[in-house]
């Protein structure tokens, strides 16, 4: 019988990256933003009982999802989705609740962030999000995936509020350098592996800003759709498009250009 620990029999848990895991990826850190704020204040929960809850649920989504000896669609993005959230809720509770300036905040994952790449590559000589195939590889993955999503919260909010930007204007930053970094990637071959973690640290922002954009009133610099109504527009895309990569199996792990298994 296949088990967790049966680690030369894990199939590969991360999906390739295709415009699918990117569209959805941005659909997850924008409800990551939104759902936030949907509970604490929209449901009057409060950010501690919020954090509480929705930490709750991303233990038991990483229990599936490590339980798993290969990629499934739904358990995969349910817990992005859900570490989205935590990781925003983590650097809300040290802005709202510990006092911890934006500043601060953003240098200290930063640090964090950077030094839970150096111990992954220091056990697994590689950063590979295509060779997720042991427990302690997976371990690494979703810590480092949590804590981009707390870096780019913090990074997003000093931009769009510290430095008094804009929601708009925050959005276009952050997307222009994915544009330069994809740009590198492809036209000067900037590596793969450091083209991806920079993008993804990015993207949280970008769709932060957005669902910001979306969902506060019109005298902060937003559309004024709420919290609520945000949330469960980009719900029901992430839900589409996680059908739809159920039923036709797209996103099958692979290798980047370059990229071997054993990478």
């Amino acid at each position: 019988m296949m088990t967790l620990f049966n680690r030369g029999q894990m199939q590969n848990k991360v999906p390739a990256v295709t415009f699918d895991f990117w569209l959805i990826k941005l659909l997850a850190v924008t409800v990551g933003e939104t759902a936030a704020d949907y509970m604490n204040l929209d449901l009057d929960l409060g950010l501690a009982t919020t954090s509480w809850i929705l930490s709750g649920l991303l233990i038991v989504a990483l229990a599936l999802q490590f339980a798993q000896v290969r990629y499934v669609p739904w358990i995969y993005w349910v817990t992005v989705v859900l570490i989205s959230v935590v990781g925003t809720l983590v650097t809300d509770n040290l802005v709202d609740n510990f006092g911890v300036s934006l500043e601060a905040s953003t240098l200290f994952f930063s640090v964090v962030l950077a030094a839970t790449f150096a111990l992954w590559y220091a056990f697994e000589k590689t950063l590979s999000i295509h060779s997720i195939t042991t427990m302690r590889r997976e371990t690494f993955y979703w810590l480092a995936v949590l804590f981009t999503f707390a870096l780019g919260t913090a990074a997003g909010d000093l931009t769009a509020e510290g430095l008094g930007l804009g929601y708009l204007e925050t959005g276009v930053i952050f997307g222009s350098i994915i544009a330069a970094i994809a740009f590198a990637y492809y036209a000067l071959n900037l590596n793969g592996i450091l083209a991806f973690w920079l993008a993804y640290i990015l993207t949280r922002p970008l769709g932060a800003s957005f669902g910001d954009l979306f969902s506060q009133p019109a005298q902060y610099g937003g559309l004024g759709f709420g919290a609520t109504t945000t949330s469960f527009i980009f719900l029901a895309g992430i839900a589409a498009l996680i059908l739809f990569m159920t039923v036709t199996q797209a996103g099958r792990a692979a290798a980047l250009p370059g990229e071997t298994a054993a990478d």
